[in-house]
């Protein structure tokens, strides 16, 4: 029974220490690691005409989104009618160039302008960002305002 209680004992200790270790320096913020861009989104469109929302992602070197793991964008409109709500890996217009091994993902959802007056398009950008040491999930809440004339 001694036994059991010592490697319990044991086993807190470790927990104990990794919980209070301080972050190593080589521990690297996955945020860092890319930038995402709406750049390309229409901004001013008439009403009954069709606009379009763009999202990409460009990775910074040694890093890559992941082509296992979830990749979502969830994308809604005020003023405006999105063509397509839920989005997927499979909606990226990037697609990988010979030779390459990842492509980073842009996607490019066209909308209508449904009346005059400040309208928006909202987006939730669910990914997986990874390096040969780590793969995070990344959670981004994207809005661009669309003024409807």
């Amino acid at each position: 029974m001694s036994h059991i209680r010592s490697v319990t004992s044991v086993a807190a200790l470790l927990v104990a220490c990794v919980w209070a270790a301080p972050a190593s320096a080589n521990e690297v913020d996955p945020a860092s690691l890319y930038d995402v861009s709406t750049d390309g989104s229409s901004s001013q469109v008439k009403a009954g005409e069709k606009g379009v929302f763009v999202v990409s992602v460009k990775t910074k070197s040694g890093a890559h989104v992941s082509e296992e793991a979830p990749l979502k964008l969830d994308v809604k409109g005020t003023q405006l009618t999105v063509a397509k709500e839920k989005l997927g890996r499979e909606d990226s217009v990037s697609k990988k160039a010979a030779g390459q091994e990842f492509a980073d993902p842009r996607f490019e959802v066209p909308f209508t302008a449904v009346a005059a007056g400040k309208g928006s398009v909202d987006a939730k950008l669910v990914f997986f960002i990874c390096t040969e040491k780590i793969c995070a999930r990344q959670q981004k809440t994207l809005s661009v305002p669309v003024e409807v004339l």
